[in-house]
Formats: C-alpha cells, sequence, structure tokens
C-alpha cells in the first residue's frame, strides 16, 4: 500500500515509449502465465472497457472530432487530456481488472498508470502531484510488477514511421516530448525497484520477448 494505493501481485503491466514493442512482450508475457495454469486477461489503456474505448478515441484524434460547429480547431488542453485517461480509468479498473483479480485471474495492461505520469507528467508537465491524487483517489490500484521496455527514442520513432496512415494525438508529438517521456519512465522504474523490470527493447523481438518472459518466471518466483 502507498498512499492509499494497492499493489496487487497478479496485476502486471507493460510501460515504455512508442515502437517498443510491446505487442510482441504481451504475448510471451501472456504464454508464460498460460504456461502455468493461470488465466490471463489482457487489456490496455485508455480503455479496456466500451465506455473507455470511446473516451481513448476521443482523447487520440487528430482529425475532426474536436473541431467545433464553424470547422475551428479546438486544442484538447493537458488537464482535459489527464482527466479524460483517468475517467477512463476508473471506468477500467472497476468494470474490469478489480472483477478479474477478484477471481484469481492474472490481469496485463498494455499501459496504465506510470503511463499518466510520464505523458501528461513529464510530457505535458502536469504537477505530479494532482496525478497522485487522481490515482489515490480514482483508481487506488497499482500492478504489483511494472515492466518497461526501454528504447531510444529516434529508434522507437524510425520503427513506428509509416506504421498509421493517420498519426494520433500522441504520435504526432515531437521527439523533444517523448525524451521528457522516456526520462519520466526511467525515473520511476529507479524509484521503485522492487516494482520495475527494466528490459532493453533494442534487441530483437523475440529476444525481447524471451527476455519478458524470464523476468516474469523469476518474479513469480520471488512471489511464492
Amino acid at each position: 500500500m502507498s498512499g492509499g494505493v494497492l499493489s496487487h501481485p497478479r496485476f502486471i503491466s507493460l510501460e515504455g515509449g512508442e515502437g517498443a514493442g510491446k505487442s510482441t512482450a504481451i504475448a510471451a508475457l501472456r504464454d508464460a502465465l498460460l504456461q502455468r495454469g493461470h488465466e490471463v486477461v489482457l487489456t490496455r489503456e485508455p480503455g479496456g472497457t466500451p465506455l473507455a474505448e470511446r473516451i481513448r478515441a476521443l482523447m487520440l484524434d487528430n482529425r475532426d472530432s474536436l473541431r467545433g460547429d464553424g470547422g475551428e480547431d479546438e486544442p484538447l488542453s493537458a488537464e482535459a487530456e489527464l482527466l479524460l485517461v483517468f475517467a477512463a480509468r476508473a471506468q477500467h479498473v472497476r468494470q474490469v481488472i478489480r472483477p478479474a483479480l477478484q477471481r484469481g485471474a492474472f490481469v496485463v495492461s498494455d499501459r496504465f498508470t506510470d503511463s499518466s505520469y510520464a505523458y501528461q507528467g513529464d510530457g505535458r508537465g502536469l504537477d505530479p502531484a494532482w496525478i497522485a491524487d487522481l490515482e489515490r483517489r480514482a483508481v487506488g490500484l497499482r500492478p504489483g510488477l511494472t515492466l518497461l521496455l526501454d528504447l531510444d527514442v529516434r529508434e522507437g520513432r524510425a520503427r513506428t514511421a509509416g506504421r498509421d496512415l493517420w498519426p494520433d494525438r500522441i504520435e504526432s508529438e515531437q521527439d523533444d516530448f517523448f525524451e521528457r517521456v522516456r526520462a519520466g519512465f526511467r525515473r520511476r522504474a529507479a524509484a521503485e525497484p522492487g516494482r520495475f523490470r527494466v528490459v532493453d527493447a533494442s534487441r530483437a523481438p523475440g529476444e525481447v520477448g524471451h527476455a519478458v518472459a524470464v523476468a516474469v518466471a523469476r518474479w513469480l518466483e520471488e512471489q511464492a
């Protein structure tokens, strides 16, 4: 327990910047848990429920949905972005994560609150104390294990170049934004070595997947 936030041993998150290869890592993590006979629920943030996915679409849309009736652009403020993320997260925790944990399943989430500290805190410059208060009041839950896929920003951007015809609002940010995000993730990992495992994501996807599976196996042994 930290400041009213409960850490759950069957809740695992994967974090990292753009192009870090979380999809491959999540598959390896799922397989490692299934091989041990566990039920595994895979989910993502923002999102994870129908309502939360609608909030995700609103937050990430880089095209027409944030324009007024007269066609004028209405930029989404950093504060509104943070609150949308936490609205989606509160719904996600209540509808998906807590019920799965209560029945004994492992929950593996592609991103969780650490992303808010990194993207909206370090990236956007919002007060981390505000994020911590929202985490305590609206979420109250933290992963027992967080795998940080660490990758050089330029390499990550090169991997994602051309991947999407319409990059979303976050993907459209400049390199200096992602440098701040990466630094934020690394600081959090250094501050919480008991929860974080940092994985070098510059390696081939298969090697990254293997490193993730090994890290999870060792963590499970530590919990036994």
